[in-house]
């Protein structure tokens, strides 16, 4: 490190409006405390790769669905790859960070993940529904997810599309981790208002479901957040694993816990940079 004290580059898109968050609210609100043991300077993901090598480490927050910027994304990617920066979350994701190829991957290994698809060969796979959510591999953020019927499926399964059976859950689950400690978890009761969310004692059964995604996905560093739905049997199913920039609703958590994630998350990039 360059300094007593380590420089961050922390990068965030304040101005992106996503449906039902306030980036920037929760960014500002993170580097204000952060402040407190980093120097740190805010910047836009297209500003990343210019400024980044003055710093110690870049640290990735609310930076939007990368869909808009891919090109300037990769190129981000392969700069900081070819210079060792230090990212955080480290680039050695393997679920979001890298698409959505490991919803195939794990529903394929027999994970307890919603069934997927991407070929015709293996639409028989997927159980019968009378509706089917159909979704861009590289996609996010719900970005040209469609719902269709059965007969629709062989002309869309093109390889660059997920197909996965509409499942009729009883709410949506959030589970939050920093590193590989579990930091709090929040859930939708509404399945229609996705983040109109509320606080979630999770129970030992469901943070094992949670853990064995975090374990998978291999991360020694950094924040994922684990979606799941309940289904109507009970048990959850995996909706995403968001290692890239996942939100984290730290205005919907109480005082104490929000202070907890804060300290554990200036942990978390102490012991980064000194790795």
């Amino acid at each position: 490190m360059s300094a007593a004290r380590p420089r961050l580059l922390y990068v965030t898109d304040l101005a992106y409006e996503a449906r039902g968050r306030r980036y920037g609210d929760e960014d500002v609100f993170l580097t204000s405390r952060l402040r407190a043991r980093f120097d740190l300077a805010l910047c836009h993901p297209l500003d990343a790769v210019a400024l980044m090598d003055a710093f110690d480490a870049v640290v990735v927050r609310n930076s939007g669905p990368v869909l808009g910027y891919s090109a300037e994304y990769e190129a981000f990617r392969e700069r900081a790859l070819s210079a060792g920066t230090r990212v955080y979350n480290p680039l050695t994701g393997r679920a979001d960070m890298a698409g959505k190829q490991y919803l195939l991957d794990l529903s394929a290994a027999g994970f307890p993940v919603i069934p997927t698809v991407d070929r015709p060969e293996d639409l028989h796979l997927l159980p019968a529904s009378d509706r089917y959510v159909v979704k861009p591999k590289q996609g996010a953020d719900s970005i040209g997810l469609r719902i269709v019927t059965r007969d629709a499926l062989p002309a869309l399964a093109d390889g660059a599309t997920l197909i996965q059976p509409c499942v009729d859950f009883a709410h949506e689950i959030s589970f939050y981790f920093v590193d590989d400690d579990f930091q709090y978890a929040l859930y939708a009761p509404d399945p229609d208002r996705r983040w109109r969310l509320e606080p979630y004692d999770a129970t030992a059964r469901d943070l094992e479901f949670a853990r064995r995604f975090v374990d998978w996905n291999g991360l020694a560093h950094g924040i994922q957040r684990v979606d799941a739905c309940r289904a109507p049997d009970g048990e959850l199913l995996l909706v995403e694993l968001e290692d890239l920039n996942p939100y984290l609703s730290l205005d919907l958590v109480d005082d104490g816990t929000r202070d907890a994630f804060v300290t554990t998350m200036a942990r978390s990039l102490h012991r980064f940079l000194a790795d």
